[in-house]
């Protein structure tokens, strides 16, 4: 039976707040093969959620560097994931920069509609939203500083798991 779980943003933001100028062992770097963002991001929202997704191909898991869903380190699946999972770990809605929280992702995009970078909100004021990311590694970096034509905001939801 499938179970609805509190999605723990503080968790989430920890991490990212730990992890953000350096990398956790227990996870292949992949900035020399095309970037670490949604890496990053991916082991954010298994911190905040404590459920991966197994399905191969579709899910969203990490075994080994060589043993990982694709959504686990690509933009584009990431989203399509978290929006569309019926089944277990996060999910999520995709709204804008104005919805956005804490343990959230923000994707940014081209004039082209390209998305190439997934930083994870880890505060949201008057100061505006502030990130952490790897790939130009960043701890609390206003989302302002970064130049992108468009933005889309994973709203995680929640999360799922079997019991």
């Amino acid at each position: 039976m499938l179970i609805e779980l509190p999605y723990n943003r503080e968790k989430a933001v920890a991490y990212a707040r730990a992890w953000a100028l350096k990398r956790n062992p227990r996870y292949l770097d992949f900035e020399k093969m095309g970037g670490d963002c949604t890496n990053f991001a991916s082991q954010c929202l298994f911190a905040g959620s404590g459920v991966m997704n197994h399905t191969p191909t579709l899910g969203w898991y990490y075994n080994s560097g060589s043993d990982r869903s694709p959504s686990w380190t690509g933009v584009p699946y990431l989203r399509n994931f978290l929006v569309a999972n019926k089944g277990p770990g996060p999910y999520a809605t995709e709204t804008d920069e104005a919805h956005a929280l804490p343990g959230d992702i923000v994707q940014l995009g081209d004039e082209t509609g390209r998305f190439y970078h997934s930083p994870v909100v880890c505060e949201t004021g008057e100061s505006g939203i502030l990130v952490c990311a790897h790939t130009f590694d960043a701890d609390l970096r206003p989302l302002y500083s970064y130049s992108y034509a468009q933005s889309r905001v994973l709203h995680i939801e929640g999360v799922r798991k079997y019991q």
